[in-house]
C-alpha cells in the first residue's frame, strides 16, 4: 500500500517537474552520464553480484545472505558512481544501502536470519524509495524556482 501510494507521489511529482522544466542556459550541454565511467561501474556490479551470490553458496551461507550481498553491492555502487556523477547527493543512500547489507551480513550468521530480507530487502526498498521522491521533490523545487527567475 504504501509503495502504490508513493509510485502515485512520484508520478504527480514527475508530470510537475514536467511542466515546471525549463531550458539549459545558452552554452551548457547535459551532462553525459552514461559514459565510460557508468559502465565500468555496472561491469564490476555484475561480476560482484552474481560472483559473490556464487560465493556466498559455496561457502553455503544460508539463502538470505543474497539479499543482503546485493544491498552491498547496489550501496557501494552509488556510493562509486557519487564521483563519477559528481552527484553528491547519492552518497547518502549509498552509505544506507551498503551498512544494510553489511548488517544483514553480520545478521545472516546469528539467529536472526529470518530478519535478514527485512533489514537488507525491504528497508533497502524503502531506502530507495525515499531517496527517489526527495530528488524529485528538490528537483521540481529548483525547476520551478529557475522558471520564476527566468520570468523576472
Amino acid at each position: 500500500m504504501v509503495a502504490v501510494l508513493g509510485l502515485c507521489g512520484a508520478i504527480v511529482i514527475g508530470r510537475r517537474g514536467r511542466a515546471t522544466q525549463t531550458q539549459p542556459a545558452a552554452g551548457r550541454g547535459t551532462r553525459k552520464m552514461f559514459g565510460r565511467g557508468y559502465w565500468l561501474v555496472v561491469v564490476a556490479e555484475v561480476v560482484l553480484l552474481f560472483g559473490g551470490i556464487a560465493v556466498l553458496r559455496a561457502w553455503d551461507l544460508p539463502e538470505q545472505t543474497n539479499v543482503a550481498w546485493i544491498a552491498v553491492v547496489v550501496g557501494v555502487h552509488f556510493i562509486v558512481l557519487a564521483p563519477i556523477w559528481k552527484q553528491i547527493s547519492i552518497l547518502v543512500p549509498g552509505v544506507i544501502l551498503t551498512l544494510l547489507g553489511v548488517a544483514g551480513l553480520v545478521m545472516a550468521e546469528t539467529s536472526a536470519v529470518a530478519w535478514v530480507p527485512i533489514v537488507s530487502g525491504v528497508l533497502s526498498g524503502v531506502t530507495l524509495l525515499v531517496a527517489c521522491v526527495t530528488s524529485a521533490w528538490f528537483g521540481m523545487s529548483r525547476a520551478a524556482q529557475g522558471q520564476v527567475a527566468h520570468q523576472a
